[in-house]
């Protein structure tokens, strides 16, 4: 069984974000033996970034299927879509999507669940939501003991890292959270076997991650891709 527990939920907004934070996670309770689901509110048709390429309208199929690229990687296979719109950074997800964020918890009772912090990470109004639905749904339904834990990086890892993402706009102001390592709930630097696999799984989100790949190079983004860190959110009494 996995340290974080026998059952462990990703809670994200887009096809890719769990990939990014914690596609070595994933894959390390996988292999130890523990039931890994993730939800993925939106499929991501919002997030173009080469329109000439990938024709807005065409997102959503070819998001679908990097993300069902990216999990088959992972070897995860428990996957819910909640279907909601995804339009831009600025605008949030309907609320209609916390009963479905709240009735998975309730049902699977997940021992750890992994999601954005209230930050988004990003500051993106879609991110934020779903860590609201996330934190609510432990609240409401979480088992006794279980915890949800949010997306973070270290001193170390903004120092190296945040210079070379600042030409793409990813990091709005006060963004990312910095933690000390000290005060981590969740850190994962990951070994060359599982970073192989992170590498190998978040490159399956093709239409998103190959400009950025292309401009960094394949060591920056190795060295980038092989920490994971969460601080924790709350804790169910």
């Amino acid at each position: 069984m996995d340290e974080l527990g026998a059952t462990i939920l990703g809670v994200w907004a887009h096809p890719d974000d769990e990939a990014y934070l914690t596609a070595g996670l994933m894959a390390r309770a996988v292999r130890n033996g523990s039931r890994v689901v993730c939800v993925t509110a939106t499929r991501g048709e919002g997030g173009s970034m080469d329109e000439e390429r990938w024709p807005p309208e065409t997102m959503a199929a070819v998001r679908t299927a990097e993300m069902e690229a990216c999990l088959a990687i992972l070897g995860v296979e428990e996957h819910y879509w909640l279907d909601l719109p995804d339009i831009d950074m600025d605008t949030g997800l309907p609320e209609e999507g916390y009963e479905r964020v709240l009735g998975i918890v309730a049902e699977i009772l997940p021992d750890a669940i992994l999601t954005f912090g209230p930050d988004g990470m990003t500051d993106h109004a879609a991110h934020k939501a779903v860590s609201r639905w996330a934190t609510q749904a432990l609240r409401e339904a979480g088992k006794a003991g279980s915890k949800v834990h949010y997306a973070t990086v270290t001193p170390e890892w903004a120092k190296e890292f945040l210079p070379i993402w600042e030409p793409f706009n990813v990091f709005r102001p006060g963004t990312p959270p910095v933690t000390p390592r000290g005060e981590l709930s969740i850190e994962l630097d990951l070994p060359p076997d599982l970073l192989e696999i992170k590498v190998a799984a978040i490159n399956a989100h093709v239409s998103q991650i190959e400009p950025i790949l292309e401009a960094v190079g394949p060591d920056v983004w190795w060295r980038e891709m092989s920490f994971e860190g969460f601080r924790l959110g709350e804790e169910k009494a």
